[in-house]
């Protein structure tokens, strides 16, 4: 089964929905499966959690 992970900010269900459905339809159409083949995850997470060049996502965020 193909999976598909995504990593990001918190959305509400009817985004969650929107994004599953939307990875889920481009990915089927891209490679020919079918879509009730793919799995897809998407994972919380927060700007304390992310690293980006080396530093706290979080403290990217606070200089900007």
């Amino acid at each position: 089964m193909p999976t598909i992970f995504f990593y990001g900010p918190k959305l509400d269900k009817e985004k969650r929905k929107e994004m599953i459905k939307s990875f889920t339809d481009t990915a089927s159409r891209l490679t020919g499966i079918e879509k009730s083949a793919f799995v897809v995850y998407l994972k919380e997470s927060t700007p304390q959690d992310v690293g980006v060049g080396g530093e706290l996502l979080e403290d990217v965020l606070k200089a900007r």
